[in-house]
């Protein structure tokens, strides 16, 4: 193990690690700037068990009902060798053969190990890619990576389909419905932001193979129950743009070892079970490790991170709390009570803060005027 993963592994402690999927490696990129939730990311800490811990759980995520009826539709597409998800392939894909080859990459002889299932992954893809004979068309539950602050992060996506004419296509299985060809826009878009990490997680891969990344296309099948009824439907989504938000989110990433460097060499989140597994660390000491962490919170934070909530309570008052366009335009002012002492002239800004001086001072003239008026 790297110093790194030494060291990553001393913040994690002794619970186990947790993985990373699309929706984490969407959510993180959403906000680059955000050291804490970068290193517990790559350190694999269980965010959402922590936040209950300490009090702040998170509000967001599927019910029980949502995830058990996801399962049971993917389980639908995929049964009798994927006979329903292999007919609508055929019609967005254009697949004609007949008889298609089919591998299921969840396990590897019984062994859950990321390292053989992705080494395993990988030699059927790139196999794939090459066209040998024998090559598999379907692949189920392949395990990719991808850099995250320059740490391989491990994903699995629902299944990759391989199409004959020489390029892979990412699809993804969502139980949302589609009603009259219309479906939910927040979940359509959420859907394409993690399939664009599937493919670009997979044109790595094939890269670094020596394979042309435009191998993977970047039209994505999305498969939904259609209506009211768990009868598939397959629509084709463009991931251009998205792939082109994440290339540009994670080159802002600081390098893990950087964020590392700053932080407290005994930095952990060990929540240390006795012999029952019952935390013996209290909950202000893990709220004193994450005070440690430079976080970078806005109300975006809410809708796709476990800890959002601590983080809200930590930043009350500061300008960064009412979202990245307050905090761009009166950057270096950094409390709201600073804020407003400056917009009525009541405190004099450093030479920094004349710019944002001015903004503040206009918008409390603005105010004035228009509550003057109403009164009138």
């Amino acid at each position: 193990m790297t110093n790194v993963g030494q060291r990553l592994a001393t913040i994690r402690g002794g619970g186990a690690a947790s993985r990373h999927n699309a929706r984490t490696i969407a959510a993180l990129t959403t906000n680059p700037g955000c050291a804490r939730r970068a290193v517990l990311d790559c350190a694999s800490v269980d965010k959402q068990r922590l936040a209950a811990y300490i009090d702040y759980p998170a509000r967001f995520g599927q019910s029980q009902f949502a995830i058990t009826r996801g399962n049971a539709f993917e389980a639908q597409v995929k049964a009798n060798g994927c006979a329903q998800l292999l007919q609508l392939l055929r019609e967005r894909l254009d697949l004609e053969i007949p008889e298609v080859s089919y591998d299921d990459l969840e396990s590897v002889a019984g062994r859950e190990s990321q390292d053989v299932r992705y080494a395993r992954s990988r030699a059927l893809l790139t196999r794939a890619a090459a066209q040998a004979d024998g090559a598999g068309t379907l692949f189920d539950h392949p395990l990719l990576r991808l850099a995250v602050a320059g740490q391989q992060a491990y994903l699995e996506p629902d299944l990759i389909a391989f199409q004959h004419d020489g390029q892979f296509h990412v699809v993804e299985i969502k139980s949302f419905a589609v009603i009259d060809g219309q479906a939910d826009s927040g979940k359509v878009a959420s859907a394409a932001i993690q399939a664009a990490v599937y493919v670009l997680a997979m044109r790595e891969l094939l890269g670094e193979a020596g394979f042309d990344p435009e191998i993977v296309s970047h039209d994505v099948v999305l498969v939904c129950p259609r209506n009211f009824s768990n009868q598939p439907m397959a629509v084709r989504i463009d991931v251009r743009k998205q792939l082109a938000v994440l290339r540009r989110q994670l080159s802002r990433m600081t390098r893990i070892d950087a964020l590392l460097a700053d932080l407290p060499a005994t930095l952990s989140f060990d929540f240390a079970p006795d012999g029952n597994g019952v935390p013996t660390r209290s909950p202000a000491s893990l709220v004193a490790a994450l005070e440690a962490v430079e976080a970078r919170y806005s109300p975006e934070c809410l809708a796709s991170c476990e800890l959002a909530y601590f983080c809200r309570h930590e930043a009350r008052g500061c300008t960064a709390a009412l979202g990245k366009s307050a905090r761009e335009e009166i950057g270096g002012i950094e409390r709201v009570e600073t804020a407003l002492a400056i917009a009525r002239n009541q405190l004099v800004p450093s030479e920094d803060q004349e710019e944002a001086a001015e903004l503040l001072r206009a918008a409390a003239r603005l105010r004035a005027e228009l509550m003057s008026g109403m009164a009138g």
